[in-house]
């Protein structure tokens, strides 16, 4: 179902094309049935192998959730996104448990990692399976290195299902919107040497 949001800048900036949407990913099968399936991308800076550590360590509890500055300038600095690479959230493995904003117990678990290439988690909420798949594939232009970074979330059975396409997809958009502004952020940070900012942890 398209929504309204779809057609406003927030929703290019992370829109997926058609044959992103239609193509199967690692990590489909763990929903194999989807009542609703969110797809975004975005494109950064950067090889996978530059942009990887970034999206392993993502997470609450963890590195946070990147925003940009004009954004966590208006939160307590301890609730900002880490601005650098802490080896701590890294080496990721399957069966590990981190934290999720969708609630006080939320969680997702570690399904398949093959880095620089895909990370797939899924969890359960209430009746419902959730798969959530984060896939980074080389673009070079003209010579320079970049990333498109694909975001799938799959979700079943779902009661309401025009709830999660409108309320649902409008929140995702957002998040998703932010956070990659956030990471271009950050990735160009780490290319000014002594340009990182203060680090902080989200809660």
């Amino acid at each position: 179902m398209e929504t309204q949001v779809q057609d406003g800048a927030v929703y290019a900036s992370v829109r997926a094309t058609a044959t992103e949407r239609a193509e199967p990913r690692p990590g489909d099968m763990i929903v194999a049935a989807p009542d609703v399936v969110m797809d975004r991308g975005f494109t950064v800076p950067g090889p996978p192998e530059a942009v990887w550590p970034w999206l392993e360590q993502l997470g609450k509890r963890r590195a946070g959730w990147y925003l940009p500055r004009r954004v966590e300038r208006f939160l307590p600095r301890a609730r900002r996104a880490v601005r650098r690479i802490e080896p701590r959230w890294g080496s990721l493995e399957p069966g590990d448990v981190i934290p999720d904003y969708g609630g006080r117990d939320a969680t997702f678990t570690v399904a398949e990692i093959d880095p620089p290439n895909h990370l797939i988690y899924r969890s359960q909420r209430g009746a419902a399976t959730v798969s959530w798949s984060i896939v980074l594939r080389p673009d070079v232009v003209a010579g320079v290195p970049r990333t498109r970074v694909l975001f799938r979330l799959r979700l079943a059975p779902i009661r309401r299902v025009w709830l999660a396409e409108t309320a649902g997809e409008l929140i995702d958009v957002i998040t998703i919107a932010g956070m990659a502004f956030g990471l271009r952020e950050r990735l160009g940070d780490a290319e000014r040497p002594g340009a990182a900012g203060r680090t902080g942890m989200a809660g």
